[in-house]
């Protein structure tokens, strides 16, 4: 198995070479979210991959404890390496878990490495996801396993997605996610069965003129009803080059 070492803003990340690899959607994520610097906060990554946005979460709020959560044994070892590399182990854990089980109260055992633990119900102020999009009849499945997880529900619904986030984040906490616009009135009933009250929405947009390819969601568990879209989002300019918000994004 061959891995790159890459670098985004302040963090260094292993990834395999050919197969799951962060993308855009991921950073547009990580920089949608609002925390508060000076306060300290537990923040729950839910499907968590290598790592990318918990740890760039960690760099950016000094004050933050992150929890990354990830099923498949390749990615969940690979996130604990990439937290070793950025020097966050006191402030970064990675746990492997099943998100459909979180919410019965799923213990988890790290092969005797650490005692069990459990994921307690609202022992998290903010809960951040980059879920699969596509349900599993939509599309052709990625031959590569972690691939395919990544893009369609194997593995990860959205109402279990749903249900995990309602158990983890405590009272008025915040969960953020970004999904397909397709999807949209879905997930907006899902966040609300679920407790949450959508907030902040977002559309990202490949450039101006285009239809939305990606939104972002930040809601609120037991929030009052008020939701804000904000200005779209454009990721290309009319000349072919990333906008400047996106290049703000990048650090580029």
């Amino acid at each position: 198995m061959v891995f790159t070492l890459d670098s985004i803003r302040d963090i260094k990340l292993y990834q395999r070479e050919r197969g799951y690899r962060f993308s855009l959607d991921a950073l547009l994520l990580f920089d949608f979210v609002r925390l508060k610097a000076q306060r300290p906060v537990r923040v729950a990554d839910l499907g968590a991959g290598s790592g990318v946005i918990g740890l760039l979460l960690a760099k950016k709020y000094g004050r933050a404890g992150v929890c990354m959560v990830e099923l498949q044994e390749s990615l969940f070892s690979l996130a604990r390496k990439n937290v070793a590399l950025n020097g966050l182990e006191d402030r970064v854990s990675v746990i492997k878990a099943d998100i459909n089980s979180i919410a019965e109260g799923f213990f988890l055992n790290l092969k005797g490495k650490e005692p069990e633990r459990r994921l307690e119900r609202g022992s998290f102020d903010v809960a951040v996801s980059n879920p699969p999009f596509r349900k599993v009849l939509s599309g052709r499945i990625c031959p590569d396993e972690e691939k395919a997880a990544a893009r369609h529900e194997l593995k990860m619904s959205l109402p279990s997605l749903v249900r995990a986030a309602a158990h983890l984040v405590r009272e008025k906490g915040r969960f953020f996610m970004v999904y397909h616009p397709e999807r949209l009135l879905e997930a907006l009933e899902r966040l609300r069965e679920g407790g949450f009250e959508p907030k902040r929405l977002c559309f990202v947009h490949g450039r101006e003129g285009l239809p939305a390819k990606m939104m972002l969601i930040e809601s609120v568990k037991g929030g009052s009803p008020g939701l804000s879209v904000e200005d779209p989002l454009f990721i290309y300019d009319m000349e072919g080059g990333y906008t400047s918000r996106v290049s703000r994004i990048y650090e580029l």
